[in-house]
């Protein structure tokens, strides 16, 4: 019988073979990426908009709610994360507890949140970096340019520019992507903790009252909102096989930008709905308006370019992070083998290229409504099963090597999946409509292709990082 086939090694620097990532990411790397993630352009609006019509003043509670939901779930994915240190987050983990076709869908519902996450961030990064253009150099780029047809233009071009720049970038080492998105992070935090430290002489304590003046309910529905801003920390997970030591490092990685990127939402949050009424936060730019009012109004330009920053790197992790999902599909046979190919420097450069050129049609064509339309849950469902997979192999493999174990076992992924089917709870029906269509979609893939071309189908054996595949093929 042939020896099982190994995918990925714990060696701090191992050599690059075609279908294999070079590992290079540091602690530090892991943990900026995912900040970088989590903390977008969104924290300039969501945390207003969130506040204005969802929570009031308790949007500080719902960002720690969601924050504490987010390090359950990264406890559990550090577990499975240490077990298997290779691309593919939660689609791997799902493939070693539940089989193929649970990991399949898993994979699939990321794939499409990637995919709209990116085209929507590129396509409002173009419509920041006009208005950039306009208020400080009073340059007004033509419709023509920067809408695509269903808006009265004919391409988005600043969109489809910025995903070929950022595609350049990918295609190098990922060391380079880490170095980029470690300047853009500290840009970003820098400017946060200014609009901190201008806004917090005038906070009045007054504006915190009714503190839930939309119930405790309140707190959940912002939760929910402010939930997506948080899905990046997945795409540290992805980064396993990329990473020097994944076994100590991945956990670090996940909750520590987890955490740091919480404290930012709920200062900011403090700020804002301190400085002046929620009810007035409900606009493109809170951030922007509330410190207007107590005359800083020059925060805005600052705001806008910081903005641009923030959009760029949360842009380039989405890209990263969807290249690194296809490319653990794809190494299982799920989706056409030859887009696992790496070059010598350990990169998918035909990957990247692809789903770049993809991203980019997107954009460049699209308007946002019709892309923000594809509102997805299928991030929460990944959560939710990867946590159901930590209990899964607690019970048929308990002997199993577990570098990280999760702790307070079974609480923690009893909660995270309560916490996920919570916030799950308050979507509308019609998201839920999509989600099924998708994942029927996702089944027929899996049927007419997926099935017949899995590597559990085509080779006697295979090990993840030296451990056998659990489950087989469902």
């Amino acid at each position: 019988m042939a020896a099982p086939t190994r995918i990925g090694s714990s060696a701090a620097t191992p050599p690059v073979a075609d279908g294999s990532l070079k590992r290079s990411l540091t602690r530090l790397d892991l943990i900026a990426m995912g900040v970088g993630s989590i903390v977008g352009a969104g924290i300039f609006v969501t945390t207003g908009v969130a506040a204005a019509t969802k929570a009031g003043p308790a949007i500080m509670l719902s960002f720690v709610l969601a924050g504490a939901i987010c390090v359950l779930v990264a406890l559990c994915y550090s577990e499975l994360a240490s077990m298997t240190p290779v691309s593919g987050s939660a689609y791997t983990y799902t493939r070693t507890t539940m089989g193929e076709i649970p990991a399949f869908l898993v994979g699939w519902n990321l794939l499409l949140e990637y995919a709209v996450a990116a085209s929507a961030i590129a396509i409002g990064w173009s419509g920041l970096f006009g208005a950039a253009l306009n208020s400080l150099f009073g340059v007004t780029l033509p419709k023509a340019i920067t809408a695509g047809p269903g808006s009265g233009g004919v391409v988005n071009l600043p969109a489809v520019l910025i995903v070929a720049a950022l595609v350049v970038v990918l295609v190098f080492e990922v060391k380079i992507a880490a170095v980029v998105v470690k300047t853009l992070v500290a840009l970003t935090i820098g400017v946060l903790a200014l609009v901190v430290v201008i806004g917090a002489p005038h906070l009045h304590a007054g504006h915190w009252s009714p503190f839930l003046p939309f119930g405790v309910h309140g707190i959940a529905a912002g939760a929910a909102l402010a939930f997506f801003a948080y899905l990046g920390f997945d795409i540290v997970a992805t980064s396993a096989e990329e990473t020097r030591n994944p076994r100590r490092d991945l956990p670090w990685g996940m909750i520590g930008s987890v955490v740091i990127a919480t404290a930012l939402y709920v200062a900011v949050s403090a700020v804002l709905t301190g400085v002046a009424p929620y009810s007035s936060l409900n606009n493109a730019a809170p951030v922007a308006t509330a410190l207007a009012a107590i005359g800083a109004g020059w925060i805005g330009k600052v705001i806008l370019v910081a903005s641009v920053i923030a959009l760029t790197k949360g842009l380039l992790m989405v890209c990263y992070g969807q290249t690194r999902l296809v490319f653990a599909m794809s190494r299982d046979g799920m989706v056409p083998k030859s887009l696992c190919r790496t070059n010598s420097r350990g990169a998918p450069v035909r990957l990247s290229l692809v789903i770049g050129a993809v991203v980019a049609v997107v954009a460049g064509l699209l308007n946002i409504d019709t892309v923000a339309e594809l509102v997805n849950i299928g991030a929460l469902f990944a959560f939710l099963i990867v946590a159901l997979g930590v209990l899964i192999l607690r019970r048929t493999d308990p002997d199993r090597a577990r570098p990280f174990r999760t702790p307070l076992m079974p609480f923690v992924p009893l909660l995270a999946i309560g916490g996920c089917i919570w916030l799950a709870t308050t979507f509308e029906a019609l998201t839920w409509v999509r989600f099924v269509v998708w994942s029927a979609a996702g089944i027929a893939l899996y049927l007419g292709y997926g099935r017949r071309h899995s590597i559990t189908r085509t080779a006697p054996a295979v090990a993840i990082a030296g451990e056998p595949i659990a489950g087989g093929a469902a």
